[in-house]
């Protein structure tokens, strides 16, 4: 991989970082190698790092890792939709006319269907020609022609997608898939379950910004994951400026979230996006105009138990805006969430509570009542 496109990568994908660091070594282990041990690797066009703090497996941590950037290129050559040999590319082709695909495929596509309709729609993966178009990552991104996005638009709407089984068929034969917005969870999710079944204790893994924990620090003491202050060195400004109670663009991070086993997913506007004529124009679209999300966030952090369910959520509250989006997460059981408006105001569930020393924790009584 070209050096520049990494480094592109790295300076926009780092939502979160792990503030806590642990020894160098771990008794127990079966192995000789020194822990944590972390490696990094470039799949979903996004960085991926894997760090393994403590197992009792008998396979080697290298080995796991690399086990596991193999199971995430698996899992591109499925969702990608730039492959033209991956399944989504496959359905998207396929038009009316259907296509079996692989059932993990069709599983996370019934996954997503189902976050559309608690969304009421403000999720869609039907978003396919819309995301194409915006090519918000690419070299030289523009805003597309008004028509275009009106007539792309026509064709986005969850309820094109058919599912019977392991068939996935469209019913616009103009719609087109892009599951970008809930596949790394998925994935992120699939990842643990492998590295459990190897005997891994406490781990960290990092897709492109998506962070899944394995256990935490030790027994008794939980990771620390700061969320990244969306004003931090970047083009974006709050709007409100010089009131205590709002963060300041020097502040990298405006939390610090004590988890253990939990996902942390971050949406915002500051992930991925481009600037023209002082305007802003980020990767999370508005399904009902095909431009981007524009409301008062600008960011939401989901803290919850599956990161595909993370990753659908944040996007979702992101695009449902402050009032709607803390109501459905206030509603969800064992998810939490942090709002910070583009003001720099940061709001928090139900079920989350600042320590004296400004770390946030989950109350889980508070969380398990919800309804």
């Amino acid at each position: 991989m070209k050096k520049d496109k990494l480094k592109k990568y790295l300076k926009s994908f780092v939502i979160f970082t792990l503030v806590a660091s642990l020894s160098v070594s771990i008794s127990g282990c079966s192995k000789k190698e020194e822990f944590p041990l972390s490696l990094t690797n470039f799949c979903f066009d996004t960085t991926i790092t894997i760090t393994i703090y403590e197992y009792a497996g008998e396979s080697e941590a290298q080995d796991i890792i690399n086990e596991c950037f193999g199971l995430c290129n698996h899992y591109d050559k499925m969702f990608s939709t730039t492959k033209k040999d991956s399944d989504i590319s496959k359905i998207n082709q396929s038009k009316t006319k259907g296509c079996k695909v692989n059932h993990v495929v069709s599983d996370v596509i019934k996954d997503s269907i189902k976050y559309s309709k608690k969304s009421k729609g403000a999720f869609d993966v039907t978003i396919g020609e819309l995301s194409d178009m915006w090519n918000v990552t690419g070299d030289n991104p523009t805003v597309p022609d008004d028509k275009k996005i009106k007539e792309a638009i026509k064709h986005v709407g969850y309820k094109n997608i058919k599912c019977e089984d392991e068939k996935v068929t469209l019913k616009d034969g103009e719609t087109r898939l892009d599951l970008g917005s809930i596949v790394k969870g998925f994935v992120a999710d699939k990842l643990k379950s492998y590295m459990i079944s190897e005997g891994v204790k406490s781990g960290i893994i990092d897709l492109g910004g998506n962070i899944l924990t394995i256990g935490g620090k030790s027994d008794d003491e939980p990771f620390v994951i700061g969320i990244k202050n969306p004003f931090y060195n970047n083009d974006i400004t709050p709007t409100v400026n010089g009131n205590e109670d709002y963060i300041k663009n020097n502040d990298e991070y405006c939390l610090k979230l004590d988890v253990s086993d939990k996902s942390v997913v971050t949406s915002g506007i500051y992930e991925r996006y481009f600037k023209k004529d002082d305007k802003i124009y980020h990767h999370i679209l508005d399904t009902s105009t095909g431009y981007p999300v524009d409301n008062d966030l600008a960011s939401v952090t989901i803290i919850s138990n599956s990161s595909e369910a993370g990753d659908a959520l944040s996007t979702t509250a992101f695009i449902m805006g402050l009032k709607d989006g803390m109501n459905l997460i206030n509603k969800t059981q064992k998810t939490e969430a942090v709002f910070v408006t583009k003001g720099g105001k940061i709001h928090m569930s139900k079920g989350l509570e600042q320590t004296e020393d400004g770390d946030v924790i989950i109350e889980t009584t508070t969380s398990s009542e919800k309804e």
